[in-house]
């Protein structure tokens, strides 16, 4: 809210300042006013490294600056970053994390060199150089905004270094620090050993094998069906030549998995690509990385769990190794709550702001998959409608169900009770 955090010099209203905070810390990406016009190189700089601890995760965060401090981790500490990274017991918690600080410096100051290719020839070498640090931190971070000005990426949808750039980043940043080592310590060993590439791939972790397949057949999938209903749209792709298309159709499969930058209006896409966005930006990232949505794992073990009931399996199997069932139940809680909030947020959005129900609905599932994609509606909110996409954006980066679990307190007593078995009619 500071008046030299905005370019006019003016103080921010709180709602606007609060609405920009929360989706930089969230990693969303929509905003109510245009971050490189309304705020000032201090403002963005505040926006980036909201992004940048909110890609993180706060938990990381406090445990770094622990780490500089030189501070003791205690018992509780060390169960607390656990948790928040989904580790096992037996993982050696504090080199994972100097693991992910490196990891995330490293990659972004790559993405920035190449950025720069492009963006100080332009913009001249400290503006360039700042948008190049900013449009990294920001892709790796799957928060989707940026400096460069009015148009963003649209400017770009032609130029190689830029479209690459970033996809990688949006890629890397939502595959998950821990597919990243896994991947990193089969490959180091196949070098050493002498493996082939098809022995280096099976030795991965079921969990890296899992995302990496979903993951590349979502991408696909996506740039298919994209390229098939906009290959005539002249309000998104239509003009363009077929190669364009194609690497257009790719930008906005990957974007939609929670990164939020755009290349073509979303308000000008077909209802089939609109139906097929929803999905998308619902599924979001992989666990364990700086994406949002309910994440790819979850959503497949949900397809396994009926799978499994259709072919009367009484264990689901994946690259030959058993899920258990509380990672069934707790992806069946994931989605069922997420489906729950989204669809109540979105008939909220559209009582208090009169908007078409597809834009309200794309509007809330890309808040609560914390994408920042949206079809020209959110700088139109009234303000209930700004605080209900707020609410929508914590949600999505906390999670729905680590909500319900919050306010259910400790766990039930009926845990310690057998009752008998009822007889329920289903389907």
């Amino acid at each position: 809210m500071l008046p030299f955090s905005s370019a006019s010099g003016k103080a921010t209203d709180f709602l606007t300042a609060l609405f920009t905070a929360t989706t930089s810390v969230c990693v969303t990406g929509l905003v109510v006013v245009d971050t490189y016009a309304h705020w000032s190189f201090f403002g963005q700089l505040i926006i980036m490294i909201l992004v940048q601890m909110g890609g993180l995760g706060m938990i990381a965060i406090a445990a770094t600056l622990m780490l500089l401090t030189h501070k003791k981790f205690s018992l509780g500490d060390r169960m607390l970053l656990q948790d928040s990274f989904n580790l096992s017991s037996g993982t050696k918690l504090l080199t994972f994390l100097v693991r992910v600080l490196k990891g995330t410096l490293l990659t972004e100051g790559a993405g920035a060199i190449l950025y720069s290719l492009v963006f100080i020839p332009k913009f001249g070498f400290i503006k360039g150089l700042w948008i190049s640090i900013f449009n990294s931190v920001s892709a790796f971070c799957n928060a989707g905004m940026d400096v460069i000005g009015q148009g963003s990426l649209a400017n770009y949808r032609n130029d190689p270094i830029v479209m690459t750039t970033t996809m990688m980043l949006i890629i890397m940043g939502g595959l998950g620090f821990v597919v990243w080592f896994d991947v990193l310590h089969a490959a180091k060993e196949g070098v050493k050993k002498k493996f082939s590439p098809i022995t280096v791939i099976k030795r991965f972790s079921e969990h890296s094998k899992l995302v990496l397949s979903f993951t590349l057949i979502l991408i696909t999938s996506g740039t298919l069906i994209f390229l098939l209903t906009e290959y005539n749209n002249p309000g998104t792709i239509g003009n363009m030549g077929f190669g364009q298309k194609l690497v257009n159709s790719l930008f906005q499969s990957i974007t939609l998995r929670t990164a939020g930058f755009t290349t073509i209006p979303q308000e000008n896409l077909t209802v089939a690509s609109c139906l097929v966005s929803y999905l998308f930006m619902f599924i979001g990232g992989s666990p364990v990385g700086t994406a949002g949505g309910v994440k790819t794992v979850t959503i497949f073990l949900l397809f396994m769990n009926v799978r499994s009931y259709v072919k009367n399996e009484n264990q689901n199997v994946i690259f030959n190794r058993r899920v258990s069932v509380d990672s069934m139940r707790k992806a069946a809680a994931v989605v069922y709550v997420s489906v729950f909030a989204t669809l109540l947020l979105a008939v909220l959005l559209s009582v208090f702001n009169p908007v078409p129900m597809e834009d309200a609905l794309f509007e809330v599932v890309s808040a609560c998959g914390t994408v920042g994609l949206s079809r020209n509606l959110t700088a139109a909110l009234n303000p209930i409608g700004r605080i209900i996409i707020i609410i929508a954006m914590f949600l999505g980066r906390t999670g729905p169900i680590s909500m319900v679990a919050f306010f259910s307190g400790n766990e039930s007593n009926k845990n310690n009770i057998n009752y008998s078995e009822g007889v329920f009619y289903v389907g």
